[in-house]
């Protein structure tokens, strides 16, 4: 259930997105931003990891700013993949990425806030 909430925040958060950021654009159905919510989660949990420990010095460096830009690639790889899978998300190119990504990261903590997906899996409603 923890895993559909997610999925459905991260997929409004893209909606947000699309509907304010210039340069994103999505011609899907409802259906495929869930799609594309998948194919952000995936990118999210197998390669930000590795760009992340690839890029540690400068992480360290900038004092965390460079998970910004990591934060842009990810969202810009998500297009791209999405473009392949026939999706129909898009992202024109770096600055709408980086604008895009601030804007889903702060729908979806907010969304997060409300509906409660941050809680410990043992505690009851």
């Amino acid at each position: 259930m923890r895993f559909l909430l997610r999925l459905i925040i991260t997929a409004c958060a893209l909606w947000v997105a699309v509907r304010f950021v210039p340069g994103i654009t999505w011609t899907g159905t409802p259906l495929g931003l869930l799609g594309v919510a998948v194919v952000f989660g995936l990118v999210n949990a197998l390669v930000r990891p590795l760009l992340a420990m690839l890029t540690c010095p400068l992480v360290i460096l900038t004092l965390g700013l460079f998970l910004l830009v990591l934060n842009a690639l990810m969202l810009w790889l998500t297009a791209a993949l999405s473009i392949e899978l026939g999706l129909g998300f898009g992202v024109d190119g770096f600055v709408p990425a980086f604008v895009g990504s601030l804007v889903v990261s702060i729908t979806s903590a907010v969304l997060n806030v409300f509906v409660g997906t941050n809680r410990p899996a043992n505690e009851e409603d």
